[in-house]
């Protein structure tokens, strides 16, 4: 029985690190694409170029025209990190409101909450151009940050309601008969239990906002003002002759936070994505 213990761990694990190869492949072949000329990159199929150098990311970081990568960087997390803080901010709130109070037509605002999960953001993309408009707020970054204040993603609110409902009750009671109003028992005792879920919604709400490029595209007008994805849309238009090395690097250096921050932070991602969808 050990024996075919072993074997079996053995053959889910060589299972798993081919999976692991095949999905880290494209990541393996744009960081050897950015030493490669262009009649390399598309002439030959072999992995490793002919020789190392670093012309593409020293000459891609240039940009075109005035403005460089630092500035699309910088841009980049100007939109992602607010974004990111008011989502946790504001779907923490009303996620705690729901599961944890009873109020008038509860029922009937969470299935408006769960139904505007329905809507593809094709069906609202014209509506909300047109409101952001009228407050004149396109080529601002308010139309990432004013969603985000206002709580408009029911995903994160669900997610972190049905992790607050797996939370015990007692914890609040406790808390309430020790003299804690419920502001202070929201912070002091459940925030830090929410971290695992928090953890989560937060790396999914940077990765999306990070990599958004139709509402970068729609609302904002100004290279000044380019995230990461127009940016690197940019070069590939601005020439006939695109030099496709320069783009992977820029590319595979706009991947680097993502990978940092998710092997940053695996276990309470894991643990959060796990525990909030076994909550009901």
């Amino acid at each position: 029985m050990k024996k075919k213990k072993i074997s079996g761990r053995i053959l889910l694990y060589i299972l798993i690190g081919l999976v692991g190869i095949v999905m880290l492949y494209p990541l393996v072949w744009m960081f050897f694409a950015t030493f490669k000329e262009n009649n390399e990159i598309f002439g030959t199929l072999k992995l490793l170029p002919e020789s190392f150098g670093l012309d593409a990311y020293i000459e891609g970081w240039q940009g075109i025209g005035k403005y460089n990568y630092s500035r699309y960087f910088l841009n980049t997390f100007l939109i992602v990190i607010p974004t990111t803080l008011f989502t946790l901010i504001s779907c923490t709130i009303v996620a705690y409101g729901f599961a944890r109070f009873r109020f008038p037509f509860k029922k009937i605002l969470f299935a408006i909450l769960i139904g505007t999960l329905m809507l593809p953001n094709t069906v609202i993309i014209i509506p909300r151009y047109m409101m952001f408009n009228k407050l004149g707020w396109l080529n601002t970054y308010m139309p990432f940050y004013a969603p985000a204040i206002l709580a408009c993603y029911p995903f994160f609110i669900y997610m972190l309601m049905q992790f607050i409902r797996g939370l015990p009750r007692e914890l609040d009671e406790s808390a309430y008969i020790d003299g804690c109003g419920t502001f202070r028992c929201f912070a002091s005792i459940l925030l830090p239990l929410l971290k695992p879920a928090l953890f989560s919604a937060g790396l999914f709400q940077f990765m999306w906002t990070y990599n958004d490029f139709m509402n970068s595209l729609i609302f904002i007008n100004s290279v000044e003002k380019y995230p990461i994805a127009l940016a690197l849309r940019t070069a590939i238009d601005s020439e006939a002759n695109i030099q496709w090395n320069e783009i992977m690097a820029m590319a595979f250096l706009s991947v680097i936070p993502l990978i940092i921050l998710f092997f940053a932070g695996q276990k309470y991602f894991v643990e959060g994505i796990s525990t909030s969808g076994m909550k009901g």
